[in-house]
């Protein structure tokens, strides 16, 4: 249910003090226009791409030559070019700053600490430039790296794209097999590893599984010293190198760029993977320039200087979406490691010393926080602190609560939704609005965004298929190894004709908002009413007797039921007197249709690395179908729990 209030709402003095609101007006003058509220802004924005990219090339200032053309072939979604004249270089538009000042802060929880400079970036940088050119690397070659959340990894990646190769990463938690689904289909020419890492106060050792993967890929390997024996590590490997020893040849120098298209590949990004081996989706430079610089400049507020935070791994898309604050001329704030160490206080705590503006995290943080008790509106001064974003799944009505209740509460808060599709997001926040509970503020400028139903009719205050009707600079370039583009155009065109359909079952609300009900693939099907995971996750784990729920459609006589798989509380048992509990729960809270048939308590809940749920995978194994990768998850094991269940099914 709605409230009547929202939890937040812009003063006068603020919005006209915000970089959207500036944009807004820049935009208005230069097309001989007057925009007084967002709504008609995001529907110029829209309606004329090619003036308003071209205006947020102008106006964040991007270095190299946009060319006389914004747009050709705008309404096709597949033959769509945005600036076809381009040249540009990423990794200088994120590299235009030098001196002494911050331009990184690193944390790997309480065993290690580092500031790096701009200079200090620059150099290293300038020095692997060098190694790689030395190596042979050059445009069109890929770089991929195994790391943690550290400095060394933003400043590789950057270094590569100054070259215009293009970079791969994953996090050092992946299993070997998992790390060769991904890197093995893109042939990288380096392979760049960490010698071991922290995670909850252990150091968790690689140097096995590192052998492993380099001789499998067969590329030379690069070893940062970060947790581990960088030496061994390195000496152990044919043609293994640390990284003092790879730029040792080189002094620092001005970084090279290398000018290149538009559509230049710059990232290889991979979907989960939970359903067979991982997708490799080519993300432009160009596109992801401009998408980010919109989002962190304009819904994220972000001004030069700024402390911008997102908790992530380099496996996750928001490493990426984080590395390019660089561009917006913010200091990164980078974390590895659990958030819950040495105790659930520590990202606070940094938050409070380093004066986050911007903290980034996931709706499973939001609401581990909550259920640990914590309150740090009390403990901590986060004055700061005006921007709190998450993502990863949809947050619940709850959630917002909570940290207006005990995180802060004048703070914006911004529930995004996007993807590694995109490398960006479809619906995010917005400074110049409200922030209604439960409700993602609204869709992103420039992104013609809606909600279908099934017969691609659009729909309001009705749940059905989010899509994009026009194209967006950020689309893919291309699957790799993907030469006709079956399998791209079978990942998001199937649907709808000319359409985007990006797979989240979504609703537009009275205000305006979004509200995201989980993946159109993973919805729930009894008697025939379509039903999003995430409401029924909305009232069940709000229960302090359930740690964490997964839901799936069960086929059953000649139907879809509902079964719900609970990961209790410690000490809780799942007795019929919290089974009825739940059940109430979710009638009161939902529907009578949200309802399970079934509740099962299981030991654990099977989650990708960037901490989703795998609803697809469990509903596999409860059919009889075999899961085809369970690489691509955080905790295999935990799928095992799934098996041979049929009894408690019946």
């Amino acid at each position: 249910m709605l409230e009547d209030l929202p939890l937040w709402s812009p003063s006068d003095a603020y919005r006209l003090k915000t970089p959207m609101f500036r944009f807004m007006q820049f935009c208005g003058a230069r097309g001989g226009r007057s925009f007084s509220e967002y709504d008609d802004f995001h529907a110029w924005s829209v309606e004329d791409r090619a003036a308003f990219w071209e205006a947020v090339w102008d106006y964040c200032e991007v270095i190299g030559d946009k060319g006389e053309v914004a747009l050709v072939d705008g309404d096709s979604m597949l033959e769509a070019r945005f600036f076809p004249n381009a040249r540009l270089n990423f990794a200088e538009n994120l590299l235009r700053r030098t001196g002494p000042g911050d331009a990184m802060i690193f944390r790997g929880e309480d065993k290690a600490e580092d500031r790096w400079s701009w200079d200090r970036l620059n150099g290293l940088v300038s020095r692997l430039q060098q190694a790689y050119v030395a190596l042979g690397i050059g445009a069109g070659d890929r770089i991929a790296a195994m790391m943690p959340n550290v400095p060394e990894t933003v400043a590789a990646m950057l270094a590569a794209a100054s070259l215009g190769a293009i970079w791969s990463s994953c996090s050092p938690d992946f299993g070997e097999q998992g790390v060769l689904d991904r890197f093995g289909q893109i042939e990288p020419k380096l392979f760049i590893a960490c010698d071991g890492y922290w995670y909850n106060g252990k150091r968790q050792d690689v140097a096995e599984k590192v052998r492993a993967v380099r001789a499998k890929l067969g590329a030379p390997a690069l070893i940062v010293p970060y947790a581990g024996d960088a030496e061994a590590l390195a000496g152990s490997l044919e043609g293994g190198k640390t990284l003092a020893e790879f730029v040792a040849p080189f002094a620092p120098t001005s970084v090279e760029f290398v000018a290149l298209p538009f559509d230049h590949p710059l990232y290889i990004l991979f979907s989960s993977g939970t359903t067979g081996v991982p997708k490799c989706i080519v993300h432009g430079a160009g596109g992801t320039l401009l998408q980010h610089l919109k989002e962190h400049r304009f819904h994220s507020g972000v001004e030069e200087g700024e402390k911008l935070f997102y908790f992530t791994t380099c496996g996750w898309m928001m490493w990426n979406w984080l590395v390019s604050g660089l561009a917006s001329g913010a200091v990164l704030c980078l974390y590895d490691g659990s958030p819950f160490h040495p105790d659930g206080n520590v990202l606070f705590d940094y938050a409070q010393a380093e004066k986050f503006a911007v903290f980034g995290t996931s709706a499973k943080y939001i609401d581990a926080v909550r259920k640990s008790g914590l309150t740090p509106k009390a403990s901590h001064d986060l004055s700061s602190l005006r921007l709190m974003t998450s993502t990863g799944s949809p947050l619940s009505p709850e959630g917002f609560s909570f940290v207006y209740q005990g995180i802060k509460s004048d703070i914006q808060l911004a529930s995004i939704s996007g993807g590694t599709d995109i490398v960006s997001c479809f619906v995010l926040g917005n400074p110049l609005q409200p922030v209604w509970r439960g409700e993602i503020q609204g869709p992103g400028l420039g992104l013609a965004m809606d909600v279908w139903d099934d017969e691609g009719r659009p729909v309001r205050q009705q749940k059905g298929e989010l899509v994009c009707t026009k194209a967006f600079p950020s689309m893919p370039v291309m699957f790799w190894n993907d030469p006709e583009g079956q399998k791209y155009k079978a990942a998001y065109f199937e649907r709808f004709d000319n359409v985007w359909c990006h797979g989240d079952f979504a609703e537009w609300t009275v205000h305006g908002g979004i509200v995201i009900h989980g993946r159109s693939d993973a919805t729930l099907n009894p008697g025939g009413v379509r039903i999003g995971t995430a409401e029924i996750y909305n009232q069940v784990e709000q229960m302090e007797e359930v740690a964490e729920a997964l839901c799936i459609g069960q086929d059953w006589d000649d139907d879809v039921r509902v079964v719900l798989f609970v990961r209790l509380a410690s000490g809780v048992v799942l007795d019929a007197a919290l089974e009825k509990a739940i059940k109430t729960r979710i009638r009161t809270g939902a529907s009578p249709r949200h309802v399970p048939a079934k509740v099962i308590a299981v030991a654990d809940i099977p989650r990708t690395k960037s901490g989703k749920i795998v609803e697809l995978a469990v509903r596999d194994l409860v059919h009889g179908r075999t899961v085809k990768n369970k690489e691509a998850l955080a905790n295999p094991e935990a799928l095992d729990l799934f098996v041979g269940l049929e009894a408690l099914l019946d």
